[in-house]
């Protein structure tokens, strides 16, 4: 049957840079082990069995360069082994608890089998996550894609230098770690504004993904909507985000993530469980924590905490089928009613945090291989493909020069910039101005192997304080003063650098540790600071 539009998923996997080499259990590195289990894994998972069975997965996957640093960390992946073999200890107790009570142990052999997959891939693969990743990209089953170094707001970035820098090392940082050019761009938090067109394009990237408004609001008229690509006036493609089709995944009161059947992000045994009891898998001081072990389902909208039900794998991977059943009878009448109203195939792009299927929605994996299953199974007039071969097949796509936008809450900046966390920029900026001062100073110059060494890592810590993570943790209260007190430490960081470079006074041992510790973008030359910069 032929198709009637096409649909794009993009997956955009990112988590702040997280590295405390010299601390054994440190709480905030968990949102790297939980991710990974619960996330990365199970994707990866679904989509070698979707190859493995002649079904092409055709999606787009955005790994950040610090999530890719920390996949390829040696000493993380130690402790993310070590890890999982402190939740199969811990399984094998619940297992005997849950021994008289079929409900839960049925929740906990669930998670059994998790952290057996998990370890069986990790040990599949050496602890190299990257690896079938690439694997799968040479393949053509999936097309990898970057964003910016550290994931900064750029159009919040008000120096150009410091735009251009996260372009450039994002684009070197995926050269290193995939061995070929990167072809796609994820605006972090797709936030755009035209000021970035000439640096995307320097950096070698063919497209951009954007918020739908920005084509909506767009300078000129977009005659299909989101529903096909433009092109800046440089010839950047531009996909804009379909919002339907993300709201019913995303959104867990009115999309699919909200059903009573799945399972409750909000209710662990880190803090149901006996304190003693649990102890051992605790952090260093003892505290209750997450420990990624959550028996019980959402039961039902307003239900309290303390009542929710045990959770039923089985029931929720009923609703798994049904849900995407749903998602793509609703993308066919998506297609039929703009087909029967433009006379032309549409595009539906769907676009959303990789975090989403499985830490959020823990479903989510199950749903997205579902769902690609189902096209082929069931033999619909539907089609994924990647937005590199869309764009190698469709017609010139009409330019169009997109509106300021982003994705998050009130379609703006708001997030990253509001009374909760305008405070940072200060900080941020004047280690911005100071580095790129610095690298004007110093980049015609031969330097000792010390001075390069600190304005190198000077570079570092300036990118790291620029990450979006910091402000939105501030803006939602969560990890309030470990961002805080992360970005005022980067920002810190690079000044003090600096200004021992200039003295000539560097700190060697403090260098070293710094390095070891913000140990990203290992071939980073601090010129790409300097206000003329070769791409």
């Amino acid at each position: 049957m032929s198709s009637r539009g096409s649909l794009m998923f993009v997956l955009h996997a990112h988590l702040p840079y997280v590295n405390h080499p010299r601390d054994s259990s440190f709480l905030e590195e968990n949102w790297f082990f939980e991710a990974v289990v619960e996330t990365y894994v199970p994707i990866i998972s679904a989509l070698e069995r979707l190859a493995a069975e002649g079904i092409r997965p055709g999606i787009a996957v955005s790994i950040s360069p610090t999530l890719g640093a920390m996949l390829e960390n040696e000493a993380l992946e130690n402790k993310l082994l070590l890890y999982i073999e402190s939740r199969l200890e811990l399984i094998e107790k619940e297992l005997v608890r849950a021994q008289d009570d079929p409900a839960l142990l049925k929740a906990v052999k669930h998670y059994q089998k998790l952290y057996e997959d998990a370890a069986g891939l990790m040990h599949k693969y050496s602890g190299d996550l990257i690896t079938p990743l690439k694997a799968l990209q040479h393949a053509g089953q999936i097309e990898i894609i970057t964003t910016s170094a550290t994931h900064a707001v750029l159009p919040l970035l008000t120096r150009p230098e410091a735009v251009r820098a996260q372009l450039a090392v994002a684009a070197e940082d995926y050269m290193d770690r995939f061995n070929r050019r990167p072809s796609g761009f994820w605006l972090p938090e797709c936030a755009y504004e035209p000021r970035l067109n000439s640096y995307l394009k320097l950096s070698g990237f063919n497209y951009i993904f954007t918020e739908s408004h920005s084509v909506e609001f767009a300078t000129s008229f977009a005659p299909s909507g989101v529903y096909s690509p433009y092109r800046t006036t440089n010839n950047v493609g531009i996909f804009a985000r379909d919002a339907a089709s993300s709201r019913e995944v995303w959104s867990a009161k009115f999309g699919y993530p909200g059903d009573p059947a799945y399972r409750e992000f909000y209710r662990d045994l880190g803090y149901d469980g006996d304190l003693e009891y649990l102890r051992p898998y605790l952090g260093v001081d003892g505290a209750r924590r997450p420990l990624g072990l959550k028996y019980y389902r959402i039961t039902g909208e307003g239900t309290d905490l303390a009542a929710k039900q045990y959770y039923d794998p089985e029931a929720a991977m009923l609703r798994v089928e049904a849900h995407a059943s749903d998602f793509l009878a609703r993308r066919m009448k998506q297609t039929d009613d703009f087909h029967a109203a433009r006379g032309t195939r549409p595009l539906i792009v769907s676009c959303y945090d990789a975090e989403l299927f499985g830490h959020w929605w823990f479903e989510g994996p199950a749903f997205l291989e579902t769902v690609i299953r189902k096209i082929r199974q069931e033999r619909l007039p539907l089609q994924f493909v990647t937005p590199s071969e869309y764009l190698n097949s469709c017609q010139e796509p009409q330019e169009l020069t997109p509106g300021v936008s982003s994705w998050g809450e009130n379609g703006y900046f708001d997030p990253w910039v509001n009374e909760t966390n305008d405070y940072i920029y200060p900080a941020v900026y004047a280690a911005t101005d100071k580095m790129i001062e610095t690298a004007n100073r110093f980049r015609n110059q031969d330097l000792p192997s010390l001075s390069t060494r600190a304005l190198n890592q000077a570079a570092r810590e300036t990118l790291l304080s620029q990450s979006s993570d910091w402000a939105f943790l501030l803006y939602i209260g969560s990890h309030a003063e470990y961002a805080k007190g992360r970005l005022e430490d980067h920002a810190a960081n690079a000044l003090k650098l600096l200004g021992e470079v200039i003295e000539k006074k560097v700190d060697e041992q403090a260098l070293a540790a710094l390095e070891q510790k913000n140990s990203v973008f290992p071939r980073l030359d601090f010129r790409v600071f300097a206000s003329i910069s070769k791409f």
